[in-house]
């Protein structure tokens, strides 16, 4: 007679190294950074646009810790490049896109270039995932980066913290906007389209 077991909701939770709990905690700050930006979109306070940038900048911490934790423990597994890619996804792909579009990138072509940043960080990550074992040569640290990282664009959000402090949003963005066909584009966004593209060249980085 065959015994059935009940099953138990945690069993994959017990499966997490420590590394994986600062993935998920990278995750868990670029959401708050996101909720920021929903609420200075209600209230118009600008301390929310500073808490989104901590956030983001809370969520680079956690995940270099992630991969030093990993590495000093030796235990990586597929599952935690996955929580990796998909918190990175979350904090330095999501959440900067929609603290530039809280912050007045709001034209039809602000968006979308906003959605091609993310589009660019999500090929970025997938990209890197099936090549890593590849670039690390066996050793099971990569060397090089192909494009830029995803959290450079922190970079992004810590300029769009400085717009805010010097009051910078909505119509006073800096640069200004341009009509173009009838829609909006505001040429700051672009920084936005040549970061995302950087990610996805095929231009070495050294991993240090």
């Amino acid at each position: 007679m065959m015994i059935h077991r009940p099953h138990n909701p945690f069993s994959m939770i017990r499966e997490f190294h420590l590394a994986d709990w600062f993935t998920l905690a990278n995750a868990v700050c670029g959401t708050g950074a996101l909720f920021s930006m929903l609420t200075y979109l209600q209230t118009t306070d600008v301390r929310h646009v500073y808490f989104a940038g901590g956030m983001v900048f809370a969520a680079l911490v956690f995940d270099v810790l992630d991969g030093r934790i990993a590495r000093w423990r030796q235990k990586t597994s597929a599952i935690g490049r996955e929580l990796d890619s998909l918190a990175d996804v979350i904090s330095f792909g999501v959440a900067p896109a929609v603290i530039g579009y809280g912050c007045g990138m709001q034209g039809l072509y602000d968006r979308i270039v906003l959605a091609y940043f993310v589009a660019c960080g999500v090929s970025r990550l997938a990209r890197y995932n099936i090549t890593a074992e590849a670039l690390s040569d066996g050793g099971g640290k990569v060397k090089y980066f192909e494009g830029t990282p995803i959290p450079t664009s922190l970079l992004l959000v810590m300029l769009m913290v400085g717009a805010a402090s010097q009051g910078a949003l909505g119509e006073s963005l800096w640069f200004g906007q341009v009509m173009f066909a009838g829609f909006t584009l505001h040429p700051m966004v672009l920084l936005f389209a040549i970061s995302g593209s950087l990610m996805v060249s095929r231009i070495r980085f050294p991993k240090l």
